[in-house]
Parts: structure tokens; sequence; C-alpha cells
């Protein structure tokens, strides 16, 4: 994992947090629809990271390994 990724992954992870934690400590009113944004917005930036990660798989773009698959017909 490099330096760029690991920063990613906490500020996703940490931006439903930070506001949850706003909202508490600071008492900002809030209704039910900013509470299910911020549960929600979790998994979302999961899924943004993950496509952030890069499909680098030996400079193949499109994340294929080159593995080998010996045919079964007999020659």
């Amino acid at each position: 994992m490099n330096k760029r990724h690991f920063w990613l992954m906490v500020l996703c992870c940490l931006a439903p947090l930070v506001g949850l934690a706003a909202i508490f400590l600071f008492k900002i009113p809030a209704n039910t629809v900013i509470y299910i944004a911020l549960l929600l917005l979790c998994p979302l930036l999961h899924f943004l990271m993950m496509g952030q990660m890069g499909h680098d798989h030996g400079g193949n773009p499109h994340g294929e390994h080159g593995h080998y698959v010996e045919s079964t017909k007999k020659q």
C-alpha cells in the first residue's frame, strides 16, 4: 500500500465519523436524512477509494493477470 492510498483511506474512513461527532458534540440540529447520509457515505467512499487504487497488474490496465490456461484438447 502506498502512502497516497493510506491517506485516502484514512480520510474516507474519518469523514463520516467527523460529521457524526460534529452533530453530537456541538449539538447541531440534524434530521434523520443527514444521519442516513452520513452512514451511507462510508460505503460510498470505500467504493470510490477502491476505484482510485488503480488496477496496475503488471502494467495491464484491465486487471488481467495473464494466467496461462492450458487447453484440455489433445493434439
